[in-house]
This record gives C-alpha cells, sequence and structure tokens, in this order.
C-alpha cells in the first residue's frame, strides 16, 4: 500500500528518497497495517540490560521475530521471559530504522498452554532439586505445641477461616496473619516477603515470633498456583528457620514449595490439624495416665505391705530385742556404782597420806631456807652490778680522754686557728679563695674573728669579744694580685 504522503514519481522517473525518509515510510506502513497482534512462539535469545527493558528473540522453526518489553511493562508481566518457554505474546509491531529491522513491542505475555507450563516447573524442579533444596535431611520437625503460629494467606478467603475454625476446635493458639495475595502478578513477591519477614522477627519482641508457620492458599488452575512454584517463593521456604507446613491448593495439587516446606498438608485445613494436637484427646490421654499411675502406685503399695508383713513374721519380739541389752544395762548401772565409791575411798585415803607429811615446822623450816637463799642471791646480784656499772665508767673515761685528743678543739687549744668561708665551711688552703672575700678565725674557746682576704682585718661588731687578743700577721699582696695569708 503507498502512503498518500509519498512522494510521487515525475516524468517517469523514480523519486530520490533520502534513507530516513525511506525508514520512517516503512516505519509508518507497518505500524498502520500490522497494529495489535498476538504471535506464539518460544522465546530464544532473553537480553535483560540496566536500563530495565527486555529484549529478546520470539522464534518457531522457520522465522525469529525480534522482540521489546519496555521497562515499565515488564514489571507487570505475569510470566518470567525464560529461554525455551513457550508463550503468546500481544503487542504492536513495529520497525527500527536504527538497524533496518522490524520488532514487536510487547505488551502482555502468558504461557502458552499447559504443556509448556509443566515442561518449566520440571525444568525448574530439577534445578533446585540439584542445589539440594529438596533435601530431606534438611526438613525441620514440627513443633508438639506451638504458642504463635504464623499463617501466609489471603485475609479475605475462607482458607484462614477455615485454618482458625480447626485450630479453635483442637487447641486454640496465638495466630498471626500476614496477608497476601495468592496469584496474580505481585503475589511472589508478597509471599517471600511474608516467609521473610517471620523469621526476621526476634523473640521476646512487641510482636511475638511463631514457631510454626503455614503458607496456604484453595484449590485453582496451574496458572492459578503458579505463584508458588516461582523460585523466590521456593527458596524462601527451603531457608526458612521456622518450621514450615505448605498448605497450597488441594490434595491432587501439588506445586515446588511443596517440596521445599518441612511438611506439606493436602489442604489447609489438614495444616491446622498437623500443627496442633486434639485438646480434649490429650486431656483424655492425661487423666487415663493419672488413673493408671493411681493403679499402679496403690499396686505397689499394697505389694510392698504384704512383704513387709511377711518380712516381720520373721523377726524377733521387740521385748525379746531389748531384754538382754536391757540386763547389760542394769549389770553396768550396779558396776557403776560401786566403782565410784571404791575410787572415792582409794583417793580418800591417798590424801589423808600426803596430809601426815604436811606440819607447820615443817613449811616453817622450808620459808626460811627460801628466804636465806634469796638474800644471798640479791646480795650477789648487787655486787656483780656495781662491778658491771664501774667497767662501764672507766670505758667511758676512756672514750672521752679519746674523743679529746681526736677533736680539732684541742688543735686550736695548742695556739691554731680554724679557718671558715662565708658558707661556714672550713678552707682548707688560699685557692679558691678570691680577694675580699668573706672569712672566719675561729680560736681555741668561743673566740670568733671575722676578717676579709686580701683587705687586713676590720675589727667587727661581735657578740662574742674574744677572751685574749692574738696577734694577726698579715703579708702584703704580691704584685699581680693575690690573697691576702693569715697566720
Amino acid at each position: 500500500m503507498a502512503d498518500e504522503s509519498t512522494p510521487q514519481s515525475t516524468e517517469g522517473n523514480a523519486y530520490e528518497f533520502s534513507v530516513s525518509e525511506l525508514s520512517m515510510a516503512l516505519k509508518r506502513t507497518v505500524e498502520d497495517n500490522f497494529g495489535y497482534v498476538r504471535v506464539r512462539g518460544e522465546l530464544g535469545r532473553v537480553s535483560r540490560p540496566a536500563s530495565g527493558h527486555l529484549y529478546l528473540d520470539l522464534k518457531d522453526d522457520k522465522s525469529v521475530l525480534n522482540g521489546v518489553i519496555w521497562k515499565g511493562v515488564a514489571s507487570r508481566l505475569k510470566v518470567k521471559p525464560e529461554q525455551g518457554l513457550e508463550v503468546v505474546c500481544i503487542g504492536k509491531l513495529t520497525t527500527f530504522p536504527g538497524q533496518s529491522r522490524y520488532q514487536i513491542v510487547i505488551e502482555s505475555m502468558e504461557l502458552a498452554g499447559v504443556g509448556a507450563l509443566m515442561a518449566l516447573l520440571e525444568q525448574r524442579k530439577k534445578a533446585l532439586a540439584a542445589e539440594g533444596l529438596f533435601d530431606p535431611a534438611k526438613k525441620q520437625p514440627l513443633p508438639f505445641l506451638p504458642e504463635t503460629i504464623g499463617v501466609v494467606t489471603s485475609p479475605s478467603g475462607a482458607v484462614i477461616r477455615d485454618i482458625l475454625h480447626r485450630l479453635r476446635d483442637r487447641f486454640p493458639r496465638h495466630v498471626l496473619v500476614w496477608p497476601v495475595r495468592v496469584q496474580g502478578e505481585q503475589s511472589a513477591d508478597e509471599v517471600t516477603a511474608a516467609i521473610k519477614g517471620f523469621n526476621n522477627l526476634k523473640r521476646g519482641g512487641a510482636v511475638p515470633r511463631p514457631d510454626l508457620l503455614i503458607v496456604a492458599r484453595g484449590g485453582g488452575s496451574l496458572e492459578d498456583l503458579w505463584s508458588f512454584n516461582e523460585e523466590a517463593v521456593v527458596r524462601a521456604a527451603a531457608a526458612s528457620e521456622i518450621p514450615l507446613i505448605s498448605a497450597v491448593g488441594h490434595e491432587t495439587d501439588t506445586t515446588l514449595i511443596d517440596f521445599a516446606s518441612d511438611q506439606r498438608a493436602p489442604t489447609p485445613t489438614a495444616a491446622a490439624e498437623m500443627a496442633v494436637p486434639v485438646r480434649a484427646d490429650l486431656v483424655a490421654r492425661i487423666l487415663d495416665n493419672t488413673r493408671r499411675l493411681v493403679r499402679a502406685e496403690t499396686r505397689k503399695v499394697t505389694e510392698l505391705g504384704t512383704r513387709l508383713e511377711g518380712l516381720s513374721r520373721g523377726l524377733p519380739k521387740a521385748d525379746d530385742l531389748f531384754a538382754l541389752p536391757g540386763q547389760r544395762l542394769d549389770h553396768a548401772s550396779q558396776r557403776l556404782g560401786l566403782g565410784l565409791s571404791a575410787a572415792a575411798s582409794a583417793k580418800r585415803t591417798r590424801f589423808e597420806r600426803v596430809a601426815g607429811r604436811l606440819s607447820a615446822q615443817t613449811l616453817s623450816a622450808a620459808l626460811t631456807n627460801g628466804r636465806r637463799q634469796t638474800q644471798e642471791l640479791a646480795a650477789r646480784a648487787a655486787r656483780a652490778e656495781k662491778r658491771h656499772l664501774g667497767d662501764l665508767a672507766g670505758r667511758l673515761g676512756q672514750a672521752g680522754r679519746l674523743l679529746d685528743s681526736l677533736s680539732y678543739q684541742g688543735v686550736l687549744a695548742r695556739g691554731f686557728a680554724l679557718v671558715r668561708d662565708g658558707e661556714g665551711k672550713p678552707v682548707r688552703g688560699s685557692a679558691g679563695i678570691a680577694q675580699g672575700s668573706a672569712l672566719e678565725l675561729e680560736f681555741a674557746g668561743t673566740d670568733k674573728l671575722p676578717v676579709v682576704a686580701g683587705e687586713g682585718v676590720k675589727p667587727p661588731t661581735t657578740t662574742n669579744p674574744p677572751k685574749a687578743k692574738r696577734a694577726v700577721s698579715k703579708k702584703k699582696t704580691p704584685a699581680g694580685g693575690g690573697q691576702g695569708q693569715l697566720f
């Protein structure tokens, strides 16, 4: 078909198009004649660049059609495009002038029949099983009587009512419901978030952490239950630290979450029955055990009583058992009285014998002898003390004389003088004494005289005048400076 805007030939010559003009003319022609189309084929290459758009190939055994899914549409697709999947796509056919090719802009995608779904399901099952997600060794045992049960399901369906009703009949428990959509585009993401959310709750927090999870949904077609075959849901169920029961669909329905869960229930009601025991059965069992225990205890007490009675017949009578020990006690009591009397008599005789040897004269003689010995010892001690003090006085006098002979006062008494500097330290020579330095001369006794080196003697005012004047000889200071010499 020729577009009205297509330039016509002039004078028999073909119109000359630019490349862009021809590309745009083709684009308008394709889009006008192939608006929305429905195409069935197998997905080949599927590319997911960072832009968020999806680029893919739709093919059959003879041809290949390029396809593109814009970012906004890709997030709303019910089916996740995967290579080898047979799908039916609805979109608009257009061209891409930049590469001279045509393509379909896909606006919706669905699986092409149940056979394709089953093939995809089997392929995904094998891949996840190879990773060990369905390993029976990883299954957790269900708690016998959970305090809190978390339920992941739609809050408006009959499933939650059936679960709550069954729990109330069997054994009422605290139930937390995490509302999700159980089919549709967002269902898989919401179920995954619910399982992870229950596992992330902290024990002892404001919201109690469940001891058991139930993921439930009513029956439906394979397409309706497809959310529970999604890889994200299966991985979340396998990674759950809380034991999980899957109750999706009817007894004949099977989804991949059933293989990843710790226990599969054929129906949501059966899941509630697995979750808790029957309270009435437990009470009856306890009562029965109590009765059996009472009967056993009664029978045991009766048996032990009979055995005790039989054993008691072989024992002697109590009077016979205590007769002989009583007789020995009486005999010992009598001997004890006689023994006390004999012991007292012996002690008394010994006392009288010792007392007979004691008299006033004997005591007086002992005292006199002791007094005489005491006086002799006192006289000997006085003589020893006097002799010791004399020795000490002699040693003290000798030490005093030695001290006097070694004291510098003895030297001063022989006519010498002691020279001290301004700090009161003795001066042993002229070295280090500057002219004009203050000195002090000390003579015998308390006679002290202050002088100045090199400048003669200046009579000072002193509180201790010398007892006798002494001649002080002074030599002239040699040329070139020097110190005055005393003596």
